[in-house]
């Protein structure tokens, strides 16, 4: 029987997805529903699992951890990319990995969520609900505005379409930006700095890399309106995360929307926890009962196919 490690299932999702007595005579699982303290603990716990089913960027699988997993056999991970998986120790070590499908919706829609959130004041209106008041702000429209989206890839375009519905201008900049694709949308193709200037909204939708590493800084912010709101749905490290602190405390831009951060768990005492301009999620965007049941299901999909010497959805 095959020792199965389910990772950092935060929600215990695992459980309620997947009817693991239909494969009690196959694996053993063991869900691991919060985070290892440090590498050490996690090299410990899972000293003795041949499999391991993980989320993107929660526990890292480094080179170290690797090597101290003596019976690891099989990485399963969410999604067909994984930054966190040192995927040159693996291959030396004979590990397959194999990834999964994602939907792509939940990320444009909670972008959505966000940039309404910001526009009509809703987290300050749903405090202050709580506490008695009525009508406490005074929102925006979004019709009229402008939209710059960075990066017009698979969520970036469903972003656009809906702006366009909300009767929005969209704008789009990214270092190798379709045009093409753009003009058959109707969004203007801007350069970055026009982009930052001239957007009532900047939304963020770029796989990282180390090209888009500190993309945003103090000097993007200054460029950026004093009315303007930044959304970041996609990875942290894209805005520089203490410029963006200042530019919210000093009030260089009006507020930001963020479900990505540098450190997650974002960390109990860390400055944006605090800013009354940023509105803020637990990296939700991809945690969706649709996803969640294809990442889960499609794992043992593809560990059955390692152990019938077919894997499936090899990540190289």
């Amino acid at each position: 029987m095959i020792k199965v490690a389910v990772l950092d299932d935060y929600q215990n999702a695992f459980q309620q997805i997947v009817e693991v007595d239909k494969y009690k005579d196959k694996f053993n699982f063991k869900v691991f529903n919060e985070t290892f303290s440090d590498e050490k603990e996690a090299a410990v716990e899972l000293e003795d699992f041949e499999a391991l089913f993980i989320m993107r960027e929660r526990t890292p699988i480094t080179k170290n951890l690797i090597e101290n997993l003596p019976n690891l056999k099989y990485i399963m991970t969410s999604g067909m990319r994984n930054n966190a998986i040192n995927l040159e120790t693996a291959k030396k070590k004979n590990i397959l990995v194999c990834g999964t499908e994602i939907n792509s919706n939940p990320a444009a829609e909670i972008t959505w969520a966000l940039i309404l959130g910001l526009y009509r004041n809703m987290k300050q209106e749903i405090d202050n609900m709580f506490q008695g008041y009525w009508q406490t702000t005074i929102g925006f429209e979004l019709k009229g505005k402008m939209l710059g989206l960075i990066g017009l890839g698979k969520i970036g375009t469903q972003v656009a379409k809906v702006a366009k519905a909300f009767g929005m201008e969209v704008c789009a900049w990214s270092e190798n930006l379709n045009l093409s694709r753009a003009n058959e949308l109707g969004i203007l193709p801007m350069s970055k700095e026009d982009l930052l200037k001239n957007s009532d909204i900047i939304s963020i939708h770029l796989v990282l890399g180390e090209r888009y590493k500190n993309l945003i800084t103090k000097k993007e912010f200054g460029i950026m309106k004093k009315t303007s709101f930044i959304i970041n749905t996609s990875r942290g490290p894209i805005i520089n995360e203490n410029d963006l602190v200042e530019a919210l405390k000093d009030e260089k831009i009006a507020g930001a929307g963020l479900d990505v951060y540098n450190k997650e768990p974002l960390p109990q005492d860390h400055k944006l926890r605090f800013l009354p301009n940023a509105l803020l999620l637990p990296h939700i965007g991809y945690v969706t009962a649709e996803n969640y049941s294809k990442f889960y299901l499609q794992m043992i999909e593809n560990l059955e196919g390692c152990l019938k010497n077919k894997p499936l959805r090899l990540i190289s």
